[in-house]
């Protein structure tokens, strides 16, 4: 979020005004940024809902508040910050229809029998199939995961985008059809409860919904020997809750595995998913958590992060190289903090930070693939 210093420094004691209607303010200083030095009221929930009446009656003007502590004094400083304008919502219709295409191929390419080519892959059951069994049920964990990230932050009054789902060509390596969605926050998030939800949102959200998915997906499935398998074959690496769901619905022999049916094999991608926004590093969903919970004490959770997955990569029990590469260089060890850091977790908020946990420690495959 990029934030700039307020244009018109003419217009500083009509800033105040508002201000005042929400804190008491006892000096004031024009510089990089107009600051306020505040008295803040001992009720957070107070606290709370004065910074939220300010950050909205700022954002008419495109302005932005935001709290910090210098030298034992609060501070709201305003920012000026452009428009951000938003795409048309036909992109997002153009990449769903899209993503759906591509998911569907891919499913269809999971249904090809070892005898079959690609014109089979074309034939109206194969596509069928590849659209009720695999596209639908992988759509519905992506999007839902992403719509609860959206209903969060309209909740908590932050401008969000509709999820963008991102499709990539249909291929045998890697039938997927999708690299995932995402959405666009335009606006930084008010405080660490507001943080905490909107992240957690997204995975409390697509976790619920790959259950069903992962349940239906294994009645599907079926038993095979492992000596049967080709070499070279991909071996799906296992979490808990899948250990769980297949202690409960299989009795499997020694020398067999379970064949994840199409179905299954969509809610084990949502599960993967899942896992890996939870990662608490940079500003993943994981992150959210982090900084709302640890404030600037996050980064030592992005740096732990690297370490365990370096450990991992290292003694050979999964390769998790590319997603360290991911953290390092695309996703970053850092988190902004919220605009008003200081209010304080409510139970409901650690509660939900202790679900995140049991969660990701529920969806996280060690070997997410390994060769047969």
């Amino acid at each position: 979020m990029e934030w700039h210093a307020y244009p018109d420094e003419n217009n500083v004691d009509e800033i105040k005004r508002i201000v005042e209607k929400y804190f008491t303010v006892y000096e004031t200083r024009a510089d990089e940024y107009i600051a306020f030095f505040v008295d803040l009221p001992d009720d957070e929930e107070l606290l709370i809902q004065r910074f939220d009446f300010l950050r909205e009656d700022l954002k008419k003007r495109n302005l932005i508040p935001f709290l910090r502590k210098r030298n034992g004094e609060f501070i709201i400083f305003v920012a000026y910050r452009k428009p951000v304008k938003g795409k048309s919502s036909w992109v997002n219709v153009g990449l769903f229809i899209a993503t759906i295409i591509t998911t569907t191929l891919s499913g269809a390419i999971l249904f090809l029998q070892e005898n079959e080519g690609w014109k089979d892959l074309l034939s109206m059951d194969k596509l069928l199939n590849g659209l009720i069994f695999f596209s639908i049920p992988l759509i519905a964990i992506l999007g839902i995961h992403e719509l609860g990230h959206y209903f969060a932050s309209k909740r908590h009054g932050v401008a969000a985008s509709l999820p963008f789902f991102i499709p990539i060509p249909p291929n045998p390596v890697l039938p997927l059809g999708t690299m995932g969605a995402v959405i666009s926050m335009r606006e930084p998030i008010p405080d660490r409860r507001k943080l905490l939800d909107i992240g957690v949102a997204g995975p409390i959200a697509g976790f619920l919904v790959s259950i069903p998915v992962l349940i239906i997906g294994l009645k599907m499935s079926s038993l095979v020997a492992i000596a049967d398998l080709p070499e070279g074959s991909l071996m799906l690496g296992d979490n808990i809750f899948i250990l769980l769901l297949s202690k409960l619905m299989f009795n499997v022999p020694q020398g067999y595995t379970i064949s994840l049916h199409p179905t299954a094999f969509a809610g084990w991608v949502g599960l993967l998913v899942t896992a890996i926004n939870l990662l608490p590093a940079g500003q993943l969903d994981g992150g959210h958590v982090a900084r709302a919970v640890l404030k600037e004490k996050h980064r030592y959770a992005s740096f732990a992060t690297i370490v365990a997955l370096a450990i991992l990569t290292f003694v050979g029990i999964g390769n998790w190289l590319l997603f360290i590469l991911l953290i390092v260089f695309l996703i970053g060890t850092e988190h902004p903090p919220p605009l008003n850091e200081y209010v304080s977790l409510d139970t409901k908020r650690k509660i939900l930070a202790i679900v995140a946990l049991l969660i990701f420690i529920l969806s996280f495959p060690p070997m997410p693939v390994s060769v047969q």
